[in-house]
Parts: structure tokens; sequence; C-alpha cells
């Protein structure tokens, strides 16, 4: 007798959809996006064909860093909804079928959080030896200030008692003390608090900042990884695991240890592959990828990375050698106002100059790559951004839902929007919204969705293996992926102009390549090397089938 094989974890069937709450859709016509809006549109992220949402900061917050500046970890933030309107999101999202991921910040505070109020007071008041404090600026030396555009340094005097405090973002974020065990048990009650409701996982934002140490980068510290992993086994106590999502952009050899034994996060965002697939596509080379490739170390079972291409911050490019970060500076980041510390404040469109070509081909890329693809609200109707807001706040205007009113996204009066809806000529919301690319089966919007459905029946996409096949042109990527008998070859020209492919299938003689989207026959592999010729910046997914 036979057992049917064990599901795949909760992690590895699906692609995960990143909402912004507030600029989704408003539900009761204030002018901001709230959780009675998104539960009213989770009908159309199903559709879409994704498994999961990721839903941005929802906590109260002075929104001074669009709510990862957290003042109650337990709460909703008023112009959101309540936690009632937060259980329905969920119950809703469940019985679509769809995975409800959520942010956990868990390196700092705002400064208007109690905790932190009651610590300014000064030695001795409750929760002050729960920040990171000093008499003077002259400790951890040498550490880098991640926001260089606005701070220029990781310390800052607090008047109130005379110390300075550490903060690894804004001044206005004081970093938790993670020495203090009182901190770790309090942040694993926050977590538990969120999974007991029915969140199904985190996304851990700025994971490796936790801990500091004399003589270090107070990156990724032993200690880091010590709380992470407690946070992993909180997440397994479940009957049904809760999911762990990295935020660390690190090197690929520095992002292994995030994964443990198999015993840290499930999932780690590929930092280091978003940037070569940028680099790859503008430069007609595969070498970018294949490097990467690899350098990425092999994972524990059940581990993958979450693929991506944009998502609600920068493009960020702080960890690429300088003559790459310049080139894609370049590249990418000529436009006025587009560049933000070290990284670009586009959108994927505005970013790849509304190539659709080269925009289907980064998808192919990201879903047919070894992890789970993220996708970003928006991206899936090609949405523009606005450079004339400050911050971050560009990339995080509107959903644009119809040709209507504020683009369909509130029935309020324009003025009381959180953030105008676009209305440049290129990316206007009356030529870029749902309800037109609904219509149009031509639409990057259907195509998107027939793609995620060719996706989902692809067997071979859930396999953690990928094997490089020689193409015989650098311009042109190809590489198979396998599980459970299935295999899927992977062809994907990277320039602008038609490119022939010879390659190397001996492993796969005698099989069939059949199109694994239009269900095309293509001729049987034989002795020779196999030609391919792919138009500009296409691709292939074929299933190689026995004969």
């Amino acid at each position: 007798m036979t057992t049917a094989a064990p599901p795949p974890p909760r992690h590895q069937d699906h692609v995960l959809y990143e909402v912004y709450v507030r600029g989704f859709h408003d539900g009761n016509g204030d002018g901001i996006g709230d959780l009675a809006g998104l539960t009213q549109k989770l009908g159309y992220i199903r559709d879409l064909g994704v498994g999961a949402i990721w839903i941005l900061p929802h906590y109260p917050s002075p929104l001074r860093d669009d709510g990862y500046d957290i003042s109650d970890f337990r709460g909703v933030h008023p112009d959101l909804g309540s936690l009632d309107d937060f259980a329905r999101l969920l119950d809703r999202s469940h019985a679509l079928g769809l995975r409800v991921f959520t942010d956990l910040v868990v390196n700092h505070t705002s400064a208007d959080h109690p905790w932190f109020q009651s610590a300014r007071l000064g030695p001795g008041r409750p929760h002050h030896d729960w920040y990171v404090w000093s008499p003077a600026p002259d400790r951890y030396r040498g550490v880098r200030v991640i926001f260089s555009d606005t701070e220029t340094s990781n310390w800052t005097l607090d008047p109130a008692c005379g110390l300075y405090y550490w903060h690894r973002f804004y001044s206005h974020q004081p970093d938790l003390n993670y020495e203090n065990p009182e901190v770790r048990a309090e942040m694993l009650s926050v977590a538990r608090f969120w999974w007991d409701l029915g969140v199904d996982g985190f996304r851990v934002d700025a994971a490796p900042y936790l801990f500091e140490r004399e003589g270090t980068s107070c990156e990724s510290l032993p200690e880091t990884h010590a709380f992470l992993r407690e946070l992993r086994r909180a997440a397994d106590s479940y009957e049904t695991p809760r999911v762990l999502l990295a935020e660390a952009n690190q090197r690929p050899d520095d992002l292994l240890p995030y994964f443990g034994s198999g015993d840290e996060f499930h999932m780690a965002l590929h930092f280091p592959l978003m940037n070569a697939l940028f680099l790859a596509v503008r430069r007609e080379d595969s070498r970018p990828v294949l490097d990467v490739l690899r350098n990425s170390p092999a994972l524990p079972r059940d581990c993958q990375w979450a693929m991506f291409l944009r998502n609600h911050d920068e493009l960020t490019l702080e960890m690429l050698p300088p003559e790459e970060r310049a080139y894609m500076l370049e590249q990418y980041g000529a436009s006025r106002g587009s560049r933000l510390n070290l990284g670009i404040r586009r959108r994927l469109w505005p970013l790849m100059l509304g190539g659709r070509r080269q925009i289907e081909l980064l998808h192919g890329l990201i879903l047919s790559l070894p992890g789970a693809a993220v996708l970003y609200y928006g991206d899936e109707i090609g949405m523009g951004d606005d450079a004339t807001l400050g911050d971050r706040m560009g990339v995080r205007t509107p959903m644009q839902w119809t040709t209507g009113k504020n683009a369909g996204f509130s029935d309020a009066d324009p003025s009381r929007l959180y953030a105008p809806v676009v209305t440049g000529p290129e990316y206007h919301y009356a030529g870029v919204n749902v309800e037109a690319q609904d219509q149009k089966p031509t639409s990057f919007l259907n195509w998107l969705r027939r793609t995620l459905k060719s996706h989902r029946r692809t067997a071979a996409f859930r396999g953690p293996g990928i094997w490089p096949v020689d193409t015989g042109n650098p311009r042109v990527l190809a590489f198979t992926r396998e599980a459970e008998r299935s295999v899927v070859l992977c062809v994907n020209n990277l320039a602008r102009s038609v490119q022939p492919a010879l390659l190397d299938l001996s492993a796969w003689r005698g099989r069939v390549p059949v199109d694994a989207m239009g269900g095309a026959r293509f001729p049987p592999v034989g002795s020779e090397r196999y030609l391919v010729t792919l138009g500009p910046h296409s691709f292939y997914w074929l299933r190689l089938e026995e004969g």
C-alpha cells in the first residue's frame, strides 16, 4: 500500500501579493484605504492567481515613517479600522484560500511609543533599559548609517535625560535593547498575539540589527540569530506552524545563516538576485544572474528564497560593488528626484520606461527561479509613480481601479485623499486601471493572470533545484527546474533583439519540449544541440515530456 506524498510546506505553494492598505481601497469614504476596503477587494486578489497577501504595517503610529514607526504593537491604526475589521479580513481571506502575512517590526519603536516616553525620563524609570543608551555618541564606531540622506549618526541626544539613544534608521525610531530579556519576551508575546488571531506569517522587518557589539558591524550577530531561532520555535509551536520571511539585505553568503539549519527563517527576500536581474536586462547579459545563482548557497530542506522586483521601498543598491551601483544609478536613476539613500525610488513600469516585453521577462524570471515570487500592488496593471511626493510615498499612491472619480479608490473629495492619484500623461488613471485592463484580453493584467495559472499547474516550479543549461549565447539565460519527475526548461532572452540559442540538452535526449502556456509541441531533443530562436525580451517555459 502506498501513501500520498505529504503536502508541501505552507510557504512553498503560493505567490505573495504585497498590499499597502492605506493605498488599496477606501471602504468608508474618508480618503484613506482601510481594512474594510481591502476585504471588499479580496476576490480581485484571489482571481489574480496568488496564494497569500502581505500587508504593510497596520499598527497605531504617528506615521513619520508611514507606519514603520509603531506606537502600539497590539492595535490597528484608527485610519485603517479596528481589531474587529482585522479579524474580518482574516476570516474572508481564509475563506477564499488566501493566507495573510503581516509586517512584524522587531528592531525599533516610534519615539512616541509609551515605552520610550517612559524610558527617556532617565535611568531607573520604567522601560529605560528597553532601549540602548550612552553618555556620549562614541560606542559602536564605524557602524554604517543606513538612511544616509537624512541621518548623520546612529546616535541622537535626548534632552529629557541627557543621554544618547541608538537608532539604525530614523532618529524618531529608537532601537529596542535585545540584551534585556524583558524586551525579548515582550516581542515574542507580540508575535503570539497576532498568530493567535489567525495571522499566517510575518515578514520580519530589519532582521539583522537586533543586537550590538563593540568592534563589529552590529549586523547579523550570533545573538541576533539566537533570538530569531527563538521566534521560529514559537512559530512552530502552533498546530499549523506560522511562516517567517526575513527582510535581510545582505550578500548571498551572509544570507544563509538566516535559514539556520532549517530552524530559523522559512524564506528570505533575495536582494542580491533582484539587483542582478536589473543588471542583466540592461546589460543584455546573463552573467550577473548566473554569478548570483552560483554564489547562492544551498538552502536547508523546506527553506526557499522570496523573489521580487519592486516593493514599497526604494530599489536598494547598498550591497552592490561601487562600479555596479554607479552603473545602476546611471541607467535607472537618471531622472530628477529618483534617488533616495543608496537606491532608486521608482515603481517597476517607470523604472523600465514602460517596456512591457522587459517587464514580462522579469516576471517570468521571478516566477521560474527557485522561490516564492512577491508581486507589488499596482504593478499588475502597469501603475506609475509620483516623483513629486516626498520620501517613498511616490511608489505608494492610490490603487487605480476605474476611470471614475479618484480612480475608483475612494468616494471622498480629492482634497481629502492621503495622496493624490497618478495623473501624469503616461500613467494617468484614465488609461491605467483595473476596469480597462479587465476588458482587454491582451492587457498585461490578463497576461499575468494566464502566466500565474501556468505557474500553478507546473509542478517543477515547486522544487528547490535549478540546473543552468549552456546556451552558447551570453544574452540567453537557460536552466531547468525539476520536481516529482516533472522537468521544465526555461529559456530567457535578455536582449532587445532576436537571439538564437544552441542548448545542451543531451541529458534529455528523446524528450519532447511542450510549451507550458499554450501547449505547442516542439521537435524532440536529438543528439545535436537544440536550436531555439527567441524574440526580443521573450521567454519560454517548456515541459520536457517523455516521447
